[in-house]
């Protein structure tokens, strides 16, 4: 048997039982009279689900667990297989996941363990190097232990839970990338969009917040944004499509603010794609009308008669696109909530066209109805137009928590420093003596204030030099 393990705690809930090393620090801290936290305890963990996604020559697996739990991660050979072994853990789940025809996973096998641990047997497909890190939860998402299983690498080392050591760096920056965000502002040029009662144009409000949105996600570190309109100007809705995946996205973002024969109707709503029919007449009137844009303005017909859209679709339903874009538009109305009233505390389905890529998590978020007068004078407003660009930002970044492809800089936790809290220090303090930002230490390890652990492993975004 060859052990290549990587071991780790996921810190955050109280534990009703602290290991020796733990209570060594704690007595340690208690002698010396230092303020700095100890490690909180917890009770057992639970595995909510698994999730997997591959890129390239990468499998990803997600552990979406309730609480915490001590972890360890060895390879066995002859056949290959990969064990994880959590500590009091449990799950009601049944943890399989989709056969994918590049992912190394042949199959998934879990057990109790000891009576009150649980095992989770990997069967491979081939030798893979596996690298393993938590995630703290944050905007929503729980805690999260991820496995990233690369073909033909080379091993790993085995760190013990609460080892010292100083700051591991990981791959460089340069061999990682930023996620893309695909920001399209609706209509433009000749096509004005809806128009309020006070003469307020659909498309100026759109390209207003997409331009804000895009300014913050400029500013967000492991981000970048692709504007697909960037003034006033018509673009078919093939043509947006077909600009998000040129660049490569992440996520496709379209943003509106539309309206509706009843100026009653107001509020918020977030859309994505619907393989049959709409959720509510709304939203089936709503696609019908963006849909028209094309026909309206001499672009490329979407009228369902295209074999290709329906190969598209197809597609669409095979690469699970479809199941991220829920979740992208699940995370945007639990911000938008924050902002304002929010019409349908659901993701609204309907067939629109300019969601229809097939690779590509795309949705399309009516920032309200223009229609109705109360929602037009916010929308008019310039601080109310940045509130909505801050919690889309919001949103994004609890979606690529859990969502952001191998290979980028906020999945891979790659072109950063580990740093294990030490008594005394101050998350104020460690940001300056890595020269990063204390937005950016706390936005990349999901905390919020300035309340940090002994023990605690924190990522630091690294800057180069």
């Amino acid at each position: 048997m060859e052990s290549l393990t990587s071991r780790g705690v996921c810190v955050g809930h109280h534990r009703s039982d602290i290991d020796p090393n733990r209570r060594q620090i704690l007595r340690a801290l208690g002698a010396l009279g230092l303020a700095t936290l100890p490690l909180p305890a917890a009770a057992g963990a639970r595995v909510e689900r698994l999730r997997m996604s591959v890129d390239g020559e990468t499998t990803r697996l997600v552990f979406d667990m309730e609480g915490e739990a001590e972890y360890e991660v060895f390879r066995l050979q002859s056949p290959e297989r990969l064990v994880v072994d959590l500590t009091n853990a449990s799950t009601d789940a049944s943890l399989e996941v989709n056969d994918h025809p590049r992912s190394v996973i042949d199959g998934v096998r879990h057990a109790p363990r000891n009576g009150s641990d649980l095992r989770v047997v990997l069967d491979l497909r081939e030798a893979v190097s596996p690298r393993s890190f938590q995630l703290m939860p944050a905007q929503g998402a729980p805690h999260r232990l991820v496995l990233d299983l690369t073909r033909s690498g080379s091993a790993g080392t085995r760190v013990e839970a609460g080892e010292e050591r100083e700051p591991r760096r990981g791959r460089s920056q340069e061999d990682l990338r930023d996620v893309i965000v695909a920001i399209d502002a609706g209509h433009g040029g000749h096509d004005p969009g809806a128009i309020g009662p006070n003469g307020t144009r659909e498309k100026d409000v759109a390209l207003e917040v997409s331009q804000r949105l895009a300014d913050l996600v400029e500013d967000e570190w492991g981000m970048e944004a692709v504007m697909i309109r960037t003034g006033d100007y018509f673009l078919p809705l093939r043509e947006r499509v077909k600009r998000a995946r040129e660049a490569e996205a992440d996520v496709f973002m379209s943003i509106h603010a539309d309206a509706f024969p009843d100026p009653s109707v107001n509020g918020s709503s977030v859309y994505m794609l619907s393989e049959g029919g709409a959720s509510s007449e709304a939203a089936r009137f709503l696609a019908e009308r963006e849909n028209q844009a094309d026909m309206r303005l001499g672009g490329v017909p979407m009228n369902g008669r295209d074999d290709s859209l329906s190969n598209v679709l197809l597609d669409l339903a095979q690469s699970g696109s479809l199941e991220a874009s829920s979740t992208l538009a699940e995370r945007m109305i639990d911000e938008l909530d924050r902002v304002g009233k929010v019409r349908r505390p659901k993701v609204e389905r309907a067939n629109f066209a300019v969601l229809r890529s097939p690779d590509v998590p795309s949705i399309l978020v009516e920032s309200g109805f223009i229609s109705n007068p109360q929602d037009e004078r916010r929308l008019r407003s310039s601080s109310y137009q940045q509130s909505l660009a801050e919690a889309l930002l919001t949103g994004l970044r609890a979606y690529f928590s859990t969502h952001a492809r191998p290979g980028t800089l906020i999945a891979d936790g790659g072109g950063m420093e580990q740093h294990i809290i030490r008594p005394g220090e101050t998350l104020s303090g460690i940001a300056d003596r890595y020269s990063v930002s204390l937005s950016d230490l706390r936005a990349v390890n999901g905390v919020n204030g300035d309340t940090i652990y002994t023990g605690q492993v924190l990522e630091v975004p690294s800057r180069g030099s």
